[in-house]
């Protein structure tokens, strides 16, 4: 419970994780259906990046920093316009002061028949995160360990969803936590659309989670990683991951464009890399 976001607010990995979370809630609204989003570690929702804590990392500048407001090939920019249009209408003088966690972010997106339940166990946190939404009767805010939410609120009463589950990965055995978390929350909402962050960093073992996933066998698991720098020479975050169960059928080609942008854009050192793959489903890989 020593995880404060707000020192890497808006980094890379946010930058990766709300643009395709982004693209997910847009996706979802194209049905006149309502959905539910579940945020399972959701922080305190909104972050003032002029505050001592993000200045003290000052992570964004070379995170949404080098995104906002500047030019942006069309392809890729059509893709992170939700995404970047939430952020700008947080700052309406300009500039960039304030940022949209994944609960602040999502809520923006909503239509008037959608649901946000935002979970975060962190004292402190969930007081913040509750004051944010207080009044809002379009979201539920509890203080609850997240990974219990996988089970207790699962299926959402909309049976349409999306269930973003992003740890801290303070402790060891978060990587099989997550693949564990999954296998048991798929089993009741099979058909909704889950979203996995994971960090990629020196002795992160990634593989054997790739495989632990694979042998879910659930049919449809989409792959993006994006890494700015090499981990060789640091232990800590050199990358991102997300696993997305169930993508939407464009999301696959929209990342083709996007994560070789956030490559060119983010790299730290010529060993930056980004790829998009099938761990299961349409391209899944052959097993050795």
């Amino acid at each position: 419970m020593n995880y404060r976001h707000i020192y890497h607010a808006g980094n890379f990995a946010d930058v990766l994780k709300h643009a395709v979370l982004a693209r997910l809630i847009v996706y979802m609204a194209q049905k006149d259906k309502a959905f539910r989003v579940l945020d399972t570690h959701a922080g305190i929702g909104l972050y003032d990046l002029s505050s001592e804590e993000a200045q003290k990392t000052g992570e964004w500048v070379d995170g949404i920093g080098r995104i906002l407001d500047t030019d942006i090939p069309a392809k890729a920019k059509a893709i992170l316009e939700p995404y970047l249009t939430a952020i700008r209408d947080l700052n309406p003088d300009g500039g960039l002061t304030l940022y949209p966690g994944s609960p602040k972010l999502t809520r923006m997106l909503m239509r008037p028949q959608d649901r946000l339940s935002a979970m975060e166990l962190h004292p402190d946190d969930y007081e913040t995160l509750h004051r944010l939404f207080d009044g809002d009767f379009q979201s539920r805010i509890t203080e609850l360990d997240g990974w219990l939410a996988l089970g207790a609120h699962l299926p959402p009463k909309e049976k349409r969803g999306i269930v973003l589950v992003d740890p801290p990965f303070e402790i060891s055995g978060e990587y099989e936590r997550l693949a564990d978390g999954l296998h048991k929350a798929y089993r009741r909402f099979s058909g909704g659309t889950f979203c996995l962050w994971y960090p990629l960093k020196q002795g992160a073992p990634i593989a054997e989670f790739h495989a632990a996933l694979q042998a879910l066998e659930i049919p449809k698991m989409l792959c993006a990683e994006l890494s700015v720098r090499s981990d060789r020479d640091t232990t800590g975050l050199s990358g991102s991951g997300l696993i997305i169960v169930n993508p939407p059928f464009t999301l696959k080609g929209e990342l083709d464009i996007l994560l070789p942008f956030l490559k060119d854009r983010l790299k730290q050192d010529r060993h930056a890399s980004a790829r998009a793959f099938w761990l299961r489903g349409e391209e899944m890989p052959e097993r050795d």
